[in-house]
């Protein structure tokens, strides 16, 4: 039996009970010869609890300190999930990001890995023990505890994954794998035994929040098999990796939503050739993620763009174009929110045309307004208002066949192997 590297999140080991039923799992996995690197979460919403007591000491608190102390609920989770594993019989031991060489670069709060030392959890596995690993977290060149960001445990079993050359990477979670769509919303939505890295990321950056898309660029770059499985049963999950090419099967594998949604329409701009670069790199600047963004002349000098952004970042990109209005030479901005984005994926589109015109012909009968479309080569996504987008993700979800069961594909590997 070969390594694996499995991811538990905080859900997984919300309490005692869990962390519990997640080490009579990995007992499961050692009996059967498998060697594990267990990289864990924070325990349930503790993470939310500590910003929150930080923001009651300081409304804009020390990024290095915020690091030092979000750092410390993963070292809380290790820590009971490697005694409940002695308890259990099972050799293991709990190692910090910076103990298992999780080197990043230095950044507070959204760090990078840059390279991982595995030295000494190949010593700890040469030893016999599961190693459990702190996500989330990791040391700058200079010595500092640096954090991920949103989704750094994912990355972090991912990238541990690739260093070691591990079988499959296992990531349990609340759900038993990835949807065709949000099971909450379309109580119709099956689970895919197999969908593509590219699909994935494109969902993942769309709103499905199982993975989060650093991870699954980190899974496409490095070759990584990823299995997204639920940590309360022994089903099957689904598979995350390249698949044979097919002419048959669905051409939409899965609809996506995001509620979080806020439009921007900065109006009179020059019409020149440096105007985008400036507005997005002064948005850039200030960490004002854009998204879908639709540039309209109305005269040869002057020109109106709109965007969007999460509706989280609103103000503070209002607050930065205000402060730059006159180098950026606008009349003025105006500014939408009570939106969401709804995205249909699926690597069938680059072959069968008039998806697009179908998605647009099923809102249009359902008397949804589309604000924004953007396009790729696997992906349509229009923003719809916000009160709209139940009806939305039900009406394609049937329209493009996601209601039953995909037909049976012969792909690369079976989720059984």
């Amino acid at each position: 039996m070969g390594l694996i590297v499995q991811k538990y999140g905080g859900t997984s080991v919300g309490s005692i009970e869990r962390i519990q039923r997640v080490a009579d799992r990995i007992v499961e996995y050692r009996q059967a010869g498998h060697d594990l690197v267990v990289v864990v979460s924070a325990m349930g919403k503790s993470t939310d609890v500590l910003v929150e007591m930080a923001k009651q000491i300081a409304v804009f608190p020390s990024e290095r300190e915020m690091d030092m102390l979000l750092s410390t609920g993963e070292q809380v989770s290790i820590a009971l999930l490697t005694m409940a594993l002695h308890q259990k019989g099972c050799d293991a031991v709990s190692l910090t990001g910076w103990q298992a060489g999780v080197r990043t670069e230095s950044v507070h709060g959204r760090a990078r890995i840059t390279e991982i030392d595995n030295q000494r959890i190949r010593d700890e596995l040469g030893n016999g023990r599961v190693v459990i690993v702190a996500g989330f977290q990791g040391v700058s060149e200079e010595g500092e505890i640096t954090t991920l960001g949103r989704g750094g445990s994912d990355t972090s079993a991912v990238v541990l994954a690739a260093s070691l050359q591990a079988e499959k990477c296992e990531i349990f979670t609340d759900v038993a794998g990835v949807y065709t769509a949000d099971p909450r919303v379309v109580p119709a939505a099956q689970k895919l035994p197999h969908i593509s890295c590219d699909e994935m990321l494109e969902l993942a950056n769309l709103g499905a929040g199982v993975l989060h898309p650093r991870s699954v660029e980190a899974a496409k770059k490095y070759r990584v098999r990823l299995v997204v499985r639920s940590s309360f049963t022994t089903e099957e999950g689904t598979y995350v990796e390249e698949v044979a090419d097919m002419e048959t099967g669905r051409v939409v594998s899965g609809v996506a939503h995001d509620e979080n949604v806020a439009k921007i329409t900065v109006i009179g701009m020059p019409s020149n050739g440096g105007t985008l670069s400036k507005l997005f790199h002064t948005l850039a600047l200030s960490q004002v993620n854009v998204d879908i963004i639709i540039q309209g002349s109305y005269d040869a000098e002057m020109t109106n763009v709109s965007f969007t952004v999460s509706a989280g970042d609103l103000h503070k990109a209002l607050d930065v174009l205000e402060a730059n209005r006159e180098a950026l030479s606008f009349e003025r901005v105006d500014h939408e929110t009570g939106l969401s984005k709804v995205s249909i994926v699926g690597a069938g589109m680059i072959n069968n045309p008039g998806v697009a015109a179908e998605m647009f012909r099923q809102l249009a009968e359902q008397e949804i307004s589309i604000k924004m479309v953007s396009t790729s080569d696997i992906k349509v996504s229009c923003v719809i208002p916000a009160e709209q987008t139940a009806v939305a993700v039900r009406t394609l979800h049937t329209a493009f066949g996601l209601d039953v069961e995909e037909p049976a594909v012969v792909y690369g590997r079976s989720a059984a192997e």
